[in-house]
Parts: C-alpha cells; sequence; structure tokens
C-alpha cells in the first residue's frame, strides 16, 4: 500500500520550500528568545559545572525519547572530546543500559529508572542533569529531587518557563513557545555551549570555534 497522499508538483515544492524555511526560521527565533530569558543562569551553569569536574565529580544525564539520545550525546562529548584533544571527563548517561531499565521498570516502577540509577551512582558534589522538552517527566522530575536529597547539583533543561522541573532543581534551563522538535534542537545547542566552555574554562584553551568536534 502506498503511503503517498498525492502526486508530488509545483505547488507542493512551493510549500515544501515555504515550510523548511519556516522550521529554519522558528528554531532561530526559539534560540534567541532562549538566550534572552536564560543567558545569566547558563553562565552559572557552566561555571558550576567546570568547578564540579575540575573537583573530580560526575556528570549524570537522564531524559526520555529524544531528551534520552540528547543526554547521550552530550555525554560522549564530555568523556571522548568536543572541540579539541584533551583527557575525558567523567559523564554517564542513565539511559544506556538496558538491564538496568527493564529490571526496574519490571520488577518496580518506569517511573523509578533514573531516581534508583542516582541513589547507586550520585555521590555529593556530583551533578544529576536532567532533560525534559515538558518540563513534566515524572521520572527526570524524580531523578532530579533524588539527587538533590543527595547533595547533588542539579540542574535541568525543560520547556515552559514555569514547569514543574523548575521546583525540581537548582538550575533550571527553559526553552518554550514552540513544538517539541524546536525545543529539542535549542536543547542540543545549549548542550553543545557547555560542553565547549567548560572544555576552555578547565584546559585554559582559546579556539576560534573551528576546531576538531566529536568523531563519528
Amino acid at each position: 500500500m502506498s503511503l503517498m497522499g498525492g502526486e508530488i508538483g509545483v505547488g507542493w515544492d512551493k510549500n515544501l520550500r515555504n515550510r523548511v524555511l519556516e522550521i529554519f526560521a522558528e528554531s532561530v527565533r526559539l534560540k534567541e528568545s532562549f538566550l534572552k530569558a536564560n543567558i545569566d543562569v547558563l553562565e552559572e551553569t557552566i561555571r558550576t559545572l567546570a568547578t564540579a569536574l575540575g573537583q573530580g565529580n560526575k556528570i549524570l544525564l537522564f531524559g526520555n525519547g529524544g531528551s534520552a539520545a540528547d543526554a547521550q550525546h552530550i555525554a560522549a562529548e564530555f568523556v571522548n572530546r568536543y572541540m579539541m584533544d584533551r583527557p575525558p571527563l567523567p559523564a554517564i548517561a542513565l539511559t544506556t543500559d538496558s538491564s538496568v531499565l527493564t529490571a526496574i521498570s519490571n520488577d518496580f516502577d518506569y517511573q523509578e529508572i533514573f531516581e534508583k540509577q542516582i541513589r547507586a551512582l550520585g555521590q555529593r558534589g556530583d551533578v544529576a542533569f536532567g532533560i525534559s522538552t515538558s518540563g513534566t517527566s515524572r521520572n527526570v522530575l524524580r531523578g532530579l529531587k533524588q539527587g538533590e536529597q543527595q547533595g547533588l547539583i542539579t540542574i535541568g533543561m525543560g520547556g515552559p518557563s514555569n514547569s514543574p522541573m523548575k521546583e525540581a532543581c537548582r538550575y533550571y534551563l527553559y526553552v518554550e513557545g514552540a513544538a517539541t522538535p524546536r525545543i529539542q534542537e535549542v536543547h542540543i545547542t545549549i548542550g553543545h555551549a557547555i560542553v565547549e566552555m567548560v572544555e576552555r574554562i578547565l584546559l585554559g584553551a582559546e579556539t576560534d570555534g573551528q576546531g576538531h568536534g566529536p568523531q563519528d
């Protein structure tokens, strides 16, 4: 059975281009809006992460779906490299161990998958970094709250400014006013900015932004 709703003609080509332009324009607008509202918190978050890593602590990242992929993406850039060759920085995505995730979900509840891992792995001074485009993912909120109870530094990267995540973490970076895909695009840009600036702070490096990225 064909999935095509109709033939692609000249009219559709024009609509396609217009929609692509709208997508990119919205992504740019949302990034600019995020910076206007969050630049101070973002700077403080970067300095805090650099301090924690410099003191030998680690980052625990977590989220669901696309946010799980972002957690893994950011963790890989800390552990491997981002803009320069340098010593690995300790970061763990709590979304990758299928045995742990399915055991907790099967024996207890899916809402506990991050909370339990933080209980097991988190130590005072570590960072719990939760990601949720809605700011309402229960397992992410529980993970952040558990981190706070254990003396971890808690960072939330979420959606609306007034979401429950705001009350569950010390630093809240919010992106609001757009569809989930556009929010995710801002989230990964935030993640890239964080990793790059942490590298520069810890290594005292000055680059022109043209360094090598992570290896595919």
